[in-house]
């Protein structure tokens, strides 16, 4: 798949600047190319006569018609899945509303019945399936596809993946290839994947929602932990004996910067962030003084990622973001008084390109990470296979 890999960041190159890319020899990649091309991977189109003398070579591009991806995004009370194009491009989608509080089981039920709605709306003569990802708000095991805890789910070592292929059994989308992984760690591979910059690395998406948490990509590698942890930053400890946490710590980043530390209750609200819009469009003063003082909070966080991480970019991305420059500004003001104080450039920090599909689409582009991936060796030196049976 390196070549598939190759056409994703250079569109149009010809089959001898693939072999020169990858290697190989001209007969060795046209060999790949017609295989790749039958598959569905690639296609050629005609060269455009330019009046120079001499064959002008094939380009080659990404075939964005007949092989689809499937993302969805597991939220607090819904479900959100769409249908992308190899390159990110968004064919169809579907929403399931299940409410909160409902059981893993219900939950799963639903959305598998939004990805065969998405299935439907695609021509099933012309466009296949090549996989299925999931963004879960929690840790997540990605080899087993276990969620392990997503407090505000309130689900405890869940098996999502087995529970989604037995509803899918027997379906148009029985045995296609699944991948299951966090919100945020998706949603920064859909930055990568399908907006690709060297600037970018590393890149670091904070997804602010009820919860708060973080994607790291390195060299062209997700971060994800010894055990699927790694990005839930949420839980960092910002204030010492500060407001208690879904997590059951005190003062973690998300009881700083989440909903209900702007609501100023530790209580469940039915639609927080429905609730914080409403205060916000009535300028109700208390409110926006808590979005200000949540907003100086993020900044802290992301100061402390930036030393943790000297990233390339901060994306940010989620519901919270979407309160605009009341929350995002203090927050910026801050980072930058950091840099200042330490006599560094602030890093640079952008909103999602993908907005509110940032996870679903992010979810498509795991596919495509972990199905263009070739064999990569592990930290401790072994080999390991990150394709898909």
């Amino acid at each position: 798949m390196s070549l598939v890999r190759q056409l994703f960041a250079h569109p149009g190159m010809s089959r001898a600047d693939l072999a020169a890319a990858a290697g190989l020899t001209k007969s060795t990649v046209s060999t790949i190319v017609r295989e790749l091309i039958e598959e569905g991977w690639m296609c050629e189109r005609e060269v455009v006569a330019t009046g120079d003398l001499g064959r002008r070579p094939t380009p080659m591009f990404i075939d964005q018609e007949r092989l689809l991806l499937i993302g969805a995004e597991v939220d607090i009370e819904s479900a959100r899945v769409v249908a992308t194009s190899l390159t990110g491009d968004v064919l169809a989608s579907a929403t399931a509303n299940f409410g909160a509080g409902k059981s893993a089981k219900a939950c799963v039920g639903a959305l598998a019945n939004a990805m065969l709605t998405v299935r439907a709306q695609l021509n099933s003569n012309k466009q296949r399936v090549v996989g299925i990802g999931v963004g879960l708000p929690g840790g997540v095991d990605e080899d087993t596809g276990f969620l392990h805890f997503a407090p505000n789910l309130g689900w405890r070592d869940v098996p999502v993946g087995s529970m989604l292929r037995e509803k899918l059994a027997g379906t148009a989308l029985a045995g296609v290839p699944m991948f299951l992984q966090n919100e945020a760690d998706v949603a920064a591979l859909g930055e990568v994947e399908f907006n690709p910059s060297i600037a970018s690395d590393p890149l670091l998406y904070l997804s602010m929602n009820q919860g708060v948490g973080a994607g790291v990509i390195f060299s062209d590698r997700l971060l994800t932990g010894r055990r699927g942890f790694a990005g839930e930053v949420g839980h960092m400890v910002l204030h010492i004996n500060g407001p208690m946490c879904s997590c059951g710590r005190r003062g973690c980043a998300e009881a700083l910067i989440g909903p209900r530390a702007i609501l100023g209750t530790e209580e469940e609200h039915p639609h927080p962030l429905r609730e914080i819009r409403r205060l916000m469009q009535e300028r109700h003063p208390e409110t926006l003084r808590a979005i200000k003082k949540a907003g100086g909070y993020l900044g802290v966080l992301l100061q402390n990622l930036a030393s943790a991480y000297d990233p390339g970019s901060i994306v940010i991305g989620g519901q919270m973001a979407e309160l605009g420059d009341v929350f995002l500004q203090p927050a910026l003001r801050t980072l930058t008084a950091y840099a200042a104080a330490a006599n560094l450039p602030p890093p640079n920090v952008r909103s999602s390109r993908f907005g509110r599909d940032a996870v679903a689409v992010g979810a498509a582009a795991l596919v495509r990470y972990r199905l263009t991936r070739p064999l990569m060796a592990t930290l401790d030196g072994e080999a390991s296979v990150e394709m898909a049976a």
